[in-house]
């Protein structure tokens, strides 16, 4: 009679040493760089990506019952805060663009901040809110009718192509700024700082909230040769303040 014979349990066979090696492979790519690099912090972006997407909301919520307006183009008789915006300089006031929405936000200050911030969430809307609790620009002049006009975005955007270790147009102080920016890059390019989304990433990225409510996290050059020459031009400029060039006005907390 023939003796049966039986594969030892433990061996692996050629299949299996292969499969292990690709995966301890592709482990290698994914960890080795980070090891190397003790100041890489890698973050994912997921939950801010998804803070943005809520302000996308707040926005759509807020205009549906406001003329589809949104507070940056809404009168101050009705709600918004327009009346504000014919005056220039009015960075100090950036948070009153999200107090105005604070129903339309449920309430939930911490939306209004990415956990890769140095700063930190208000308590509540009401006497708590300021910029100081803020992580993201308004862009005054977008809507869902103009679909890649800029509604928001990360506060670390600053002039020039290269980065910088501040938080570029957003001052530290809180005062916040009121910026016009050329949709032709080459009139003026702008560059994600090396902080939130940035860090572990030099030549930069940031997230930017869309009139449609959609949200894309972009690359400084993508930032410059894609979605810049493709936003709307702000129009309604306060009087004496009209750039030379067509521009957006983005108001940095």
């Amino acid at each position: 009679m023939k003796q049966k014979t039986h594969r030892d349990l433990s061996a692996f066979t050629l299949v299996e040493v292969i499969v292990l090696i690709v995966i301890i492979g592709l482990l290698a790519l994914v960890f080795l760089p980070k090891l190397a690099n003790r100041n890489y912090q890698g973050p994912i972006p997921w939950d801010c990506v998804n803070n943005l997407k809520e302000i996308g909301t707040a926005y759509r919520l807020w205009a549906g019952d406001n003329g589809d307006l949104v507070p940056a183009q809404q009168a101050v008789a009705k709600g918004g805060w327009a009346d504000l915006l014919t005056n220039a300089n009015q960075g100090a006031i950036c948070w009153t663009n999200y107090v105005i929405m604070a129903n339309e936000l449920g309430q939930a200050p911490k939306l209004l901040i990415c956990r890769y911030e140095e700063r930190t969430a208000a308590d509540a809307f009401t006497n708590k809110l300021d910029n100081s609790n803020l992580s993201y620009f308004v862009g005054v002049s977008a809507n869902d009718l103009q679909p890649q006009s800029i509604a928001g975005g990360d506060r670390n955007l600053g002039p020039g192509l290269f980065p910088t270790n501040d938080y570029g147009y957003s001052p530290k102080n809180g005062k916040g700024n009121d910026v016009a920016i050329p949709t032709n890059s080459s009139k003026g390019p702008v560059s994600w700082s090396l902080k939130i989304h940035s860090r572990g990433n030099a030549s930069g990225a940031g997230n930017i909230l869309f009139g449609d409510g959609s949200v894309l996290q972009v690359s400084t050059a993508s930032f410059n040769q894609q979605w810049l020459p493709n936003a709307n031009p702000t129009t309604n400029w306060p009087a004496g303040h009209v750039p030379a060039n067509p521009s957006i006005r983005l108001v940095f907390p």
